[in-house]
């Protein structure tokens, strides 16, 4: 980086001296995460004929059930199913909201309105076939507090409505502008929603969020949690895949609606997935800490530009999701050209706003991964809407996104 003005070489080495505490607290945390997962491959006696796969059908994948069992035990909970058939968060998030609702059910968002992805699911966005409403399952949800909290006042008589059969939690911030919600947070949410709703199935929205403080929301209440595997939980390495966990129940009900009644979650080839499945959730604490450790020092390094972030240098972290506010699309078009052209893959290229499925605005999106759309690799995107943010999430090392965040900082800025 010696080829920087003087004035930006100054500023990335303030930087790194300011978010030296902050880093040293994240890599505490890699080392007690990947203590527990190590744990957990032990304890399940992981050995070489567990990554081999299934073919057809994939009865009898030995290595399929006991990645199901590893998954279930870090996460705290009773069953889980961990599939390459699973296609992304949002199918995984599909997947659960369709095995638990019924017609005349309804579906309750106590953290505001879902990302945008999930909005076409219910039906509250697009034009699509398929969707919850489709199927005569109602949805509403709290809007959130100007601060971003939560407004446990309205909610609390909107839960009184007796056809709620889901009360959805989504961890991350999505498109919006607000914070993501600690595990902290989220457990405080299932205790008020079990003080007024004890019939109710609690489900979280975990995406970008495993693996990057030292619980889960499962380990307080949380009867049904979904995730990526080409998000943290696959460690960069997983090509394809997504989870669920929760209740032995919910979780049947899960694997018929991915498979069909009676087959469940006991089918589907496993092929030549397992191997990466396994050593991508293995090395996920790291990799994790390595993407947040590179989201601070974005943070620390576009604050000093005076750019408004969120969130800030030095403010708790419970996902990968880093945001700066650029103010124009010209500008966000700059900045995730610059990040392409500091990525492995299709370095050559500039990102153009397009139409992309299950989004009502134009997107822009840098990504230049080794899997298609891993957004635990380093990528940049958002929306092309007021005010102009881009969110920034990833980063399989340290080193990377510091290389690349600080060239186009110099790009767009210098």
């Amino acid at each position: 980086m010696e080829h920087f003005p003087q004035e930006l070489q100054q500023k990335i080495i303030q930087t790194q001296q300011q978010i030296a505490p902050q880093i040293a607290e994240i890599e505490q945390r890699q080392l007690y995460n990947q203590s527990r997962v190590l744990n957990c491959f032990k304890q399940h006696r992981v050995a070489e004929e567990d990554l081999v796969g299934s073919t057809g059908y994939g009865y009898d994948d030995i290595g399929r059930e006991k990645l199901d069992a590893i998954y279930a035990d870090y996460f705290h909970a009773d069953d889980a199913i961990v599939k390459p058939q699973i296609m992304s968060g949002t199918h995984a998030i599909t997947t659960s909201l369709f095995a638990v609702l019924r017609p005349n059910d309804k579906l309750f968002y106590l953290t505001g309105m879902p990302y945008d992805t999930i909005q076409h699911v219910i039906g509250v966005a697009g034009n699509e076939p398929g969707t919850l409403k489709d199927f005569q399952i109602g949805f509403d949800y709290q809007p959130l507090l100007e601060n971003g909290e939560v407004d446990y006042q309205q909610a609390t008589k909107k839960l009184q409505d007796p056809t709620i059969k889901m009360v959805a939690l989504q961890r991350s911030r999505g498109y919006a502008i607000r914070k993501s919600f600690t595990v902290a947070q989220l457990k405080k949410m299932i205790e008020f929603i079990r003080k007024i709703r004890k019939d109710v199935v609690i489900f979280v929205d975990n995406c970008y969020g495993e693996f990057s403080e030292i619980h889960e929301p499962t380990e307080y209440g949380a009867d049904l949690m979904a995730g990526s595997l080409y998000k943290n939980a696959g460690g960069g390495i997983a090509k394809t895949g997504g989870y669920i966990v929760g209740r032995k129940d919910l979780i049947h009900l899960a694997g018929n609606r991915l498979n069909s009644p009676g087959s469940g979650k006991n089918e589907g080839a496993t092929i030549g997935h397992l191997r990466d499945m396994y050593q991508g959730f293995f090395i996920a604490p790291h990799v994790t800490g390595e993407a947040i450790k590179g989201a601070i020092f974005a943070s620390a390094l576009l604050e000093k530009l005076g750019l408004k972030v969120s969130p800030r240098w030095d403010d708790p972290r419970t996902d990968l999701v880093q945001t700066v506010e650029l103010g124009s699309p010209a500008k966000m078009a700059e900045f995730c050209a610059a990040i392409q052209h500091f990525s492995p893959v299709n370095a050559f290229v500039d990102p153009i706003a397009s139409q992309m499925g299950g989004y009502e605005d134009q997107e822009i999106m840098a990504s230049g991964s080794f899997t298609e759309g891993s957004t635990i690799e380093l990528s940049c995107d958002g929306p092309i809407r007021p005010p102009y943010a881009l969110y920034i999430q990833g980063g399989l090392t340290f080193e990377h996104v510091k290389v690349a965040i600080s060239n186009a900082i110099n790009e767009t800025f210098f």
